[in-house]
């Protein structure tokens, strides 16, 4: 196969793939448009977890796609159910310090109607609390478990934590890990401090996949790429291969060469020949 071809053929290789992972990102973003014809957005917290002592300061924020700032934390508490809470700037909303009648629920909304998934929120007057993570996780990922204690000067730091009522592990450092979760790691976890006292509890949530987002297989990542790579390959050796012929095609002069006639020289029975006639058309002549 010649280089013309082969690049021909690399191209047509990289076009179809390139076409075929558009399509399914088209087919994929129709979709969800066909099951929700809204936006989505993620509610984050900082400090990043769901418990809280009173008078801590929290803010939330709406995050999506665009960094729009026309969503708005919602939230449904016990307590205080008034329009106005906390101090609003774009999609972010701070509380100065918290109590505990703004336990409750949270979430982002538009006036359109879309609205993200919904955290739990629990301020908590006891000694101790749970840091866990406050959105789903992905299946694989670690998770990291702390508990922490109201008094930062407190020297007791052996830990308890618990799944559904179950013991599953202790720390001295306050802290344990939960490695390679899976969906069976989902339940309500808590701790307890030695001489002071255990955590309200907190739902983990683990999720399979993801679907709000597309993801391409990583081969149509790498195709495309290699296809790439090959046609400047190709590319570089077609135009390597006619400088090499355009050079030796101006190394290259030509002349006119002339041969000079050059008798051979005659062979014995030429020279015999000649020596008969010679000496038959001699006598002849007397």
């Amino acid at each position: 196969m010649n280089f013309t071809a082969l690049c021909a053929a690399v191209g047509g290789f990289e076009t179809h793939k390139r076409e075929a992972g558009e399509k399914a990102k088209e087919e994929h973003l129709e979709s969800v448009r066909a099951q929700q014809n809204l936006r989505c957005a993620v509610v984050r917290i900082f400090p990043n977890r769901s418990q809280f002592f009173p008078y801590e300061s929290v803010t939330l924020s709406c995050v999506d796609s665009e960094n729009s700032p026309d969503w708005t934390v919602k939230r449904n508490t016990a307590g205080n159910e008034t329009a106005d809470w906390g101090k609003r700037n774009g999609s972010q909303h701070v509380i100065d310090a918290v109590y505990l009648f703004d336990s409750g629920r949270y979430w982002c909304e538009l006036r359109t109607g879309a609205c993200s998934e919904v955290i739990n929120v629990t301020v908590t007057d006891g000694p101790v609390i749970l840091q866990s993570p406050v959105l789903p996780v992905a299946e694989g990922d670690a998770v990291i478990l702390r508990c922490i204690h109201s008094d930062a000067s407190s020297s007791s730091n052996f830990t308890k934590f618990y799944k559904n009522g179950l013991l599953i592990g202790s720390s001295s450092t306050g802290s344990i890990a939960v490695r390679d979760v899976s969906e069976s790691d989902e339940g309500l976890y808590k701790c307890s401090i030695t001489g002071a006292g255990e955590s309200p509890e907190s739902w983990l949530s683990v999720r399979g996949c993801e679907l709000d987002s597309f993801h391409f297989h990583p081969i149509y990542v790498l195709l495309p790429v290699v296809a790439t790579c090959l046609l400047f390959v190709c590319g570089m050796l077609l135009c390597l291969r006619r400088k090499i012929r355009a050079k030796v095609d101006a190394d290259v002069s030509y002349t006119d060469v002339t041969f000079p006639h050059r008798e051979l020289p005659k062979t014995n029975a030429e020279t015999t020949s000649e020596l008969l006639l010679y000496s038959t058309i001699n006598p002849g002549s007397c």
